[in-house]
């Protein structure tokens, strides 16, 4: 029996994480206090989104749940309250955004929010909220039949992985006379115990609770697990060890680590899930 033993939100697009012990998991993604995984994202001029891969000291920007806002602090700056209710639609202002190949129209939060993440970024950006009448879902060429919707995330609503994969990736880590590195280098929403190594690729699904969650595609790293979490800088990579042993084939030798997951079935309200949870894994084979 799988061991649910961490729970990450991400409430904006590749700043740090909220770890949590209770969560919400809805279709959409993980949810904590009304607040969604990936609801926000910070966007150029041209309203294309910013991540770690190019500025690594996103890491650093560090959100709260606070009563009714979401407060955001940075090294050396005032934090910064941003109010979770949500706009009136017919009077808000809205600015088309992009992820990756997919364009919609976001809410677009105010200049004093911009002019904050300008500063902690150190480029001039804005921040943007996913709106409520906005319609995006994972790949219908991994996801099948079920339309899966997701915020701002890369592609999928939720990203899961086993704690013994990362004991993997350390010990050869190890072997090659480097430092372990912590599971956030990875970003998951979700860390499952007791499973062996890389267990999840062939996972069919996880049940926890009523809900379903279905594994549907490896996920390819790009260079932010060089990224130190606490830090905000770039260290060694280590995507030369996952080389050696963790290319997809089915990704065109694509280095992967880490399972995008759906939520195939479940309660349609969401459905509480707390660290410690048993998970029942259904092997693909």
């Amino acid at each position: 029996m799988a061991i649910l033993s961490s729970i990450t939100l991400y409430p904006i697009k590749s700043c740090a994480g909220i770890d949590l012990r209770v969560a919400t998991l809805t279709r959409s993604g993980l949810m904590s206090e009304h607040v969604f995984d990936r609801e926000w994202m910070v966007v150029d001029g041209a309203g294309r989104f910013l991540s770690q891969r190019e500025h690594p000291r996103m890491a650093l920007i560090t959100p709260r749940i606070k009563g009714d806002s979401l407060e955001v602090r940075a090294p050396g700056m005032l934090r910064l309250e941003i109010a979770l209710g949500l706009p009136d639609p017919t009077l808000a202002p809205t600015l088309a955004v992009q992820v990756w190949d997919d364009e919609l129209n976001a809410y677009d939060c105010d200049a004093l929010t911009a002019a904050w993440f300008s500063n902690a970024v150190g480029v001039p950006c804005r921040l943007a909220r996913f709106h409520p009448r906005a319609r995006r879902l994972a790949s219908r060429k991994w996801s099948g039949e079920v339309d899966a919707p997701t915020m701002f995330a890369d592609g999928f609503p939720v990203l899961l992985a086993g704690a013994a994969s990362l004991a993997d990736v350390n010990e050869k880590l190890a072997v090659a006379g480097r430092a372990p590195i912590p599971m956030n280098r990875f970003r998951p929403n979700l860390v499952f115990d007791d499973i062996g190594a890389f267990d999840e690729d062939y996972a069919a699904t996880f049940q926890l609770g009523a809900s379903v969650l279905k594994p549907v595609k490896p996920c390819s790293r790009c260079t932010i697990p060089a990224v130190d979490q606490a830090s905000g800088v770039a260290g060694p990579d280590p995507l030369d060890i996952l080389a050696g042993y963790r290319r997809k084939a089915e990704l065109d030798d694509a280095i992967c680590f880490g399972m995008n997951a759906i939520v195939s079935a479940g309660a349609e309200d969401g459905e509480i899930i707390r660290v410690g949870q048993e998970a029942d894994m259904e092997l693909a084979f």
